[in-house]
């Protein structure tokens, strides 16, 4: 566990997302989940010294985020439509029913997937007060329809989840492309200057990282129309997939894992973009 800034920590052994935690004299919130169940009680045990958690903040419903915050007694806090889109799942979640290249994908079956909903959400923008500390969350949608921000403004940080990536592109099945394009167009702006940027897969980013963000989004709807000038197969999809990732560095054991979330993001971005061929 790394102390990014004074009271912020930062974690990034576990299977899926990075995740983190903000000190205040009222308490801790945690920042994402990790996937085990087992990894999220081993966190809180770690961070038991700095600390009782009084909030789970959920960037966003990616399952990688999502479902180890099942096996946690702390209230969930997230967007309104990511409250309703874990709500809409079922209770029980295999990984290879609908795998979409995360980590959650090699979940074989779990159950209680009820208990992960927030209880607590929001629409536009909300503020906590863990005491003196002033910790602001507001929508920012672009990747997901319920994606997040959360601010400190005292400490010069945010934690911007999945917006930007550098070591893999992230999944976009459901992203709104142009909304993240100007989510990243937010993060070169005057707001933020001077703040440390997190990305839940790859720690901090810079401004580098959010122009080779920007580059790899606006190869996705040349790469959608590739595939639905085809027959939209999932087979056209994975090599479509594996040319676009042709930008990333992946290495050779995650490539297949990586394709695999290119497949299901243009098979998703494709029936988004053209509904009357699917």
């Amino acid at each position: 566990m790394r102390e990014i800034a004074s009271g912020v920590y930062l974690e990034k052994k576990f299977p899926g997302v990075q995740v983190a935690a903000i000190t205040g004299n009222r308490g801790l919130m945690l920042v994402d989940c990790p996937l085990q169940v087992e990894d999220g009680r081993e966190w809180l045990t770690q961070l038991a010294e700095l600390g009782k958690a009084k909030y789970l903040v959920l960037l966003d419903h990616h399952p990688d985020r999502v479902l180890g915050s099942r096996g946690l007694d702390v209230p969930g806090l997230a967007h309104d439509r990511t409250r309703a889109t874990i709500a809409a799942w079922p209770d029980t979640f295999k990984g290879n029913t609908r795998p979409i290249g995360g980590e959650s994908d090699q979940l074989k079956r779990i159950t209680g997937v009820t208990k992960a909903v927030p209880q607590i959400s929001f629409s536009d923008e909300t503020l906590i007060y863990l005491g003196s500390r002033v910790v602001r969350l507001w929508h920012m949608p672009g990747h997901m329809e319920g994606a997040i921000w959360l601010t400190l403004s005292d400490a010069k940080v945010v934690f911007i989840g999945d917006a930007v990536t550098k070591s893999e592109p992230p999944y976009f099945g459901e992203a709104n492309l142009e909304a993240w394009l100007r989510a990243l167009d937010e993060l070169r702006g005057p707001e933020y200057k001077g703040y440390r940027l997190v990305s839940a897969r790859d720690g901090f980013v810079d401004r580098n990282a959010i122009n080779a963000m920007a580059r790899f989004l606006r190869r996705i709807p040349p790469a959608v129309n590739r595939l639905a000038a085809k027959d939209g197969s999932p087979e056209d999809a994975a090599r479509i997939g594996a040319k676009l990732i042709s930008s990333h560095r992946v290495i050779s054991a995650r490539k297949e894992q990586v394709i695999q979330r290119m497949q299901a993001s243009l098979i998703e971005q494709h029936a988004r973009m053209h509904p009357s061929e699917t």
